[in-house]
């Protein structure tokens, strides 16, 4: 089974001593329609919630969505 994400945008509110913004990995055909309709996604950790910003290049990644990702890819 092949399944297409893509780190995907909502960054976690923390506060600044709790460390920084996560963002998640979703399924890349539910960004668009997210960001145009404003409906939630579902990131592979389970958290839920309407596409708001992209990720630049290095930004943090949620440790589950990752680690869960890369166990898709092997």
């Amino acid at each position: 089974m092949i399944v297409s994400t893509q780190i995907l945008e909502r960054p976690e509110t923390k506060d600044a001593d709790t460390g920084p913004e996560m963002f998640h990995y979703v399924r890349k055909e539910k960004i668009a329609e997210s960001a145009v309709m404003g409906t939630h996604v579902v990131a592979l950790c389970g958290e839920t919630f309407p596409v708001t910003k992209t990720p630049k290049p290095g930004s943090p990644v949620c440790p589950q969505c990752k680690e869960i990702y890369e166990s898709m890819k092997a």
